[in-house]
């Protein structure tokens, strides 16, 4: 006589594997058996097997459902991008070892592009992809970004060494404090300000690497974006807001966007290079709406004038 161990039942519905002893199920059935044996109200059910698969049917949607109820698959999706604030230097090159987040416990992002990333070419909306990770709904405390040894600066042609802190092999952490929901994509942008985080050490020719580094959750931010004309003029585009400014650089097409903006009236500056004889062009009243990308317009320079400092 064959004894039924076990079943392994797929739900539909929450996408689960489902494994059970199925002999407690029958040693009940078994008592439920002799219960109604010892009823004369229950003697008219003359297929006592249709009664025992309706109860054992029972006893499965019970442990179908409880695993429903108990079920922690539903996430949050967290992309962490690189950008960067530009600064005048050939290039800035550092070292990501790795990315880890904070949500009571720290987890290292999925498939983590361990590589050297040249800072400066992360501007005027490009960005790197670090890695993702799936969370559970709560609250996304820090970010921790690890840096390894291997970090240069361009200065003159030339790569130097950039002196970087031991406490950064444990990794920089970042405050973010930000609520996720379940089911929701978040792009948590790393806004490394390369000019702040270079910092010269004296009249040795050497520089230390100091991280500056701002962390904004994307969908809970807006972004400026406009264009320049002539499209050639070299120039720097400020986003400013009370004494805090971000920035960027326009593409060859002369089209810029200034991202990861939290809700606030702006001042958009846009500064040409001394070298263009060309004079500042500014917009007042710029805001910036959670989640859309406000479109400043054309900003032309049309006459030649000195670069006034804002």
């Amino acid at each position: 006589m064959f004894r039924i161990i076990g079943v392994i039942l797929r739900s539909a519905d929450c996408n689960t594997l489902i494994m059970f002893d199925l002999v407690g199920v029958l040693s009940l059935l078994k008592t439920v058996k002799c219960c109604i044996l010892a009823s004369d109200t229950l003697k008219k059910y003359k297929d006592m097997r249709k009664l025992f698969r309706m109860v054992g049917y029972c006893l499965m949607a019970g442990l179908i459902l409880s695993s429903c109820d108990n079920d922690d698959s539903k996430m949050a999706k967290i992309k962490v991008s690189l950008v960067d604030a530009p600064a005048d230097y050939e290039s800035v090159l550092v070292d990501v070892l790795d990315v880890k987040v904070n949500t009571g416990e720290w987890q290292s992002l999925e498939n983590v592009e361990k590589k050297v990333y040249d800072l400066l070419k992360l501007t005027n909306g490009e960005e790197a992809l670090l890695g993702e990770i799936e969370l559970p709904e709560g609250e996304l405390q820090e970010v921790r970004l690890v840096l390894g040894a291997n970090n240069k600066l361009g200065v003159n042609g030339e790569e130097l060494d950039l002196d970087t802190p031991s406490a950064m092999q444990s990794g920089l952490k970042i405050k973010i404090h930000s609520q996720i929901v379940a089911g929701v994509t978040y792009n948590l942008v790393l806004d490394f300000d390369a000019a702040k985080s270079i910092v010269k050490a004296g009249n040795s020719g050497k520089y230390n690497l100091k991280p500056v580094i701002r962390a904004k959750m994307e969908a809970m931010t807006g972004a400026i974006k406009g264009v320049i004309d002539p499209v050639e003029t070299e120039c720097t585009v400020y986003a400013i807001v009370g004494t805090d400014s971000i920035s960027t650089y326009p593409n060859e097409a002369g089209e810029f966007l200034i991202r990861a903006l939290e809700a606030d009236t702006y001042k958009v500056v846009v500064i040409p290079t001394l070298e263009s004889g060309l004079g500042e062009v500014a917009k007042e009243n710029v805001e910036v709406v959670v989640g859309e990308i406000t479109d400043a317009g054309t900003f032309t320079f049309e006459t030649p004038a000195e670069t006034a400092a804002f």
